[in-house]
């Protein structure tokens, strides 16, 4: 009996196998995730709050900052509460289009967190290497355009993996080896031909990881140099401890992405559980420690929390 193709299209469920080998130990490994979940969801949701109401942070830098605690937000929501599911109650059926939707957003957002750590280099790159020249270059419009051009370059280099991963028959398993839905871990499962998804997605990356990293090291290594020519140590340690957050973001972020991507392209074959927890470090690592490190290293947003706080304090002593 010949079957058609329609037997092997997309499944209407898939099923996420989790951390491969740990399973016994999913309810522990889950501890780490929800805090690591719950600091994503407070930091952020406090630095926005913050930017939002504070006058004096409505400036390029906290505008990109904001745009980066969204985005860390969104990659929180659309991956955590599955893989905790997934830990505490075994649920790791998920939708083929839920699926591809969680596909989406994850590629998604991880691109347009990738595009923002640019602008944010960028930022740094004319406050400190043209001071001068910083309010009549990044204006109010020049922002919004740089952050519309962040978005539509996520979405338009990412709107491709859905579609793709659509198209392909899947005629055996649909167990995905991970905790979430990742585009080339999808592919794998399919039977027919994917030399185009693996170009595609391989181009993708080259071009995020290589340019954007290219742009960011430049910008900073310009930086550098500037910060080394000037005159007062008060002045080289106020732009350095402002740098110095983002280069721990970016660390937080293109790290285990690195590290990711070279075991998926050369490790072995199969899934491990040392490949799953760092490709669920990558998504969960920015989020959850991106706040701290501003928190820690900014001085604008330490005050302004400390104001906050001291307020909330005095309310009950006014009564």
């Amino acid at each position: 009996m010949v079957l058609s193709n329609s037997s092997y299209l997309l499944p209407h469920t898939f099923f996420l196998a989790g951390i491969p080998g740990l399973t016994a130990a999913h309810i522990w490994i889950s501890l780490p995730f929800c805090f690591m979940f719950f600091l994503a969801l407070t930091g952020n949701g406090v630095l926005l709050f913050l930017i939002w109401t504070e006058h004096s942070l409505h400036q390029p830098m906290f505008f990109f900052l904001a745009m980066l605690s969204f985005v860390d937000l969104v990659l929180s929501l659309s991956t955590l509460p599955k893989m905790l599911a997934i830990f505490w109650f075994g649920a790791t059926a998920i939708s083929s289009h839920s699926c591809l939707f969680q596909m989406f957003f994850i590629h998604a957002f991880s691109a347009m967190e990738s595009g923002v750590l640019v602008a944010m280099a960028l930022d740094r790159f004319v406050a400190i290497c043209n001071p001068l020249r910083y309010a009549t270059i990044l204006t109010p419009a020049v922002v919004t355009k740089v952050g519309g051009l962040v978005v539509l370059r996520g979405v338009g280099l990412t709107i491709s993996f859905p579609s793709l991963a659509h198209r392909l028959p899947y005629c055996g398993s649909h167990t995905i080896a991970f905790t979430y839905c990742e585009h080339m871990a999808v592919v794998k499962l399919a039977c027919g031909a994917t030399t185009v998804d693996n170009l595609y997605a391989f181009a993708v990356a080259i071009f995020l990881g290589v340019g954007d990293v290219a742009f960011i090291a430049y910008s900073y290594g310009q930086v550098v140099r500037t910060v080394m020519h000037f005159p007062s140590p008060e002045a080289r340690a106020k732009a350095g401890s402002t740098c110095t957050a983002h280069v721990c973001v970016i660390l937080f972020f293109y790290g285990p992405g690195f590290l990711s991507v070279v075991m998926q392209r050369f490790g072995p074959p199969t899934a491990s559980a040392a490949k799953v927890i760092l490709a669920n470090l990558y998504l969960l690592f920015p989020p959850a420690l991106d706040p701290i490190v501003y928190g820690v290293k900014m001085k604008q947003i330490r005050e302004r929390l400390f104001t906050i706080l001291s307020l909330k304090q005095m309310e009950p002593t006014s009564l």
